[in-house]
């Protein structure tokens, strides 16, 4: 049988200061090569488009697919509910109402019966 490795065995340190790296290098490199003021105005603006793509990426399917299947008719609670949350989103420009909103609205339907 042999003895565990001790905390302080070097390979495990090295080991472990690689996942640091590889983990925090992506996340720090870029905020602190390419601050705000640096870039050209054109990167900023193509930068601005960012958050709103991930943010589409990440809600989209579940708009779209209702019912474990897609569905794009207006069967689709989901679909039914974004269409005045967008209209909010462009209006207000505030993620949080925008969630809150759309939230309301399927509470809503959902209380009085209609999905």
């Amino acid at each position: 049988m042999t003895a565990p490795a001790s905390v302080l065995d070097p390979a495990l340190l090295l080991c472990l200061l690689g996942c640091v790296l590889v983990t925090q290098l992506p996340k720090v490199l870029p905020m602190t090569l390419l601050r705000g003021d640096s870039l050209p105005p054109v990167l900023r603006h193509w930068l601005s488009f960012v958050p709103v793509a991930v943010m589409a990426a990440l809600v989209g399917p579940d708009i779209f697919f209702y019912g474990g299947s897609f569905n794009a008719g207006p069967s689709n609670l989901f679909l039914v509910v974004a269409v005045p949350s967008l209209a909010l989103a462009f209006w207000k420009r505030n993620y949080f109402l925008t969630i809150a909103f759309g939230l309301g609205l399927v509470v809503l339907a959902r209380q009085t019966g209609l999905y």
